[in-house]
């Protein structure tokens, strides 16, 4: 399997611009020639042109995702785009997975694309699911992580774990 790196996209785009160019004679001489597909060659190195454009910007800025150590599978279960999330997290979580992960959330919710009107915070929400009696289900936010919306790395994470609701957990199964 191929890692998409930005070196691995620098090699994509050269090979994508040799082709462009190569796309770009071959409409020439046909319309030096005066082929009958002469305008659907020029459409092919247009659209090569663009595709070549685009894995260059994908060279530029890498797409790797932050992973934090820890951290457990989460689920989003709401977002609303701009300031609020939810994210439901195992009713087996401890308090230092539940840290990881609402770390892990805040990386990985990040976008410039989120808007807001006042709040200039993102606010996730980690929740689990309590089963009390069987039939009846319990959703218990066990702690919740505020990011800037303006930057990536955010230095001034806010992470407020609720100790009370974790200690409401059922306990673990010993094997």
């Amino acid at each position: 399997m191929m890692t998409l790196s930005p070196e691995t996209f620098l090699t994509l785009t050269q090979w994508a611009g040799i082709l462009t160019i190569v796309c770009a004679v071959v409409a020439g001489i046909s319309f030096a020639l005066k082929w009958g597909i002469r305008f659907r060659l020029v459409g092919t190195t247009g659209f090569m042109l663009v595709l070549t454009t685009g894995l260059f910007a994908l060279s530029l800025f890498p797409i790797a995702r932050t992973s934090v150590p820890g951290a457990v599978r989460y689920v989003v279960v709401y977002d609303n785009g701009a300031n609020q999330a939810v994210i439901s997290v195992p009713n087996t979580i401890t308090r230092s997975e539940l840290e990881a992960t609402l770390q892990q959330a805040a990386s990985d919710l990040y976008s410039l694309g989120r808007g807001s009107q006042n709040d200039a915070k993102l606010t996730i929400r980690a929740r689990t699911i309590l089963h009390p009696q069987p039939g009846i289900s319990q959703p218990l936010i066990l702690g919740q992580v505020q990011r800037s919306l303006a930057q990536r790395n955010d230095p001034d994470l806010k992470i407020d774990i609720y100790g009370d609701r974790l200690r409401q957990l059922p306990p673990p199964i010993a094997s």
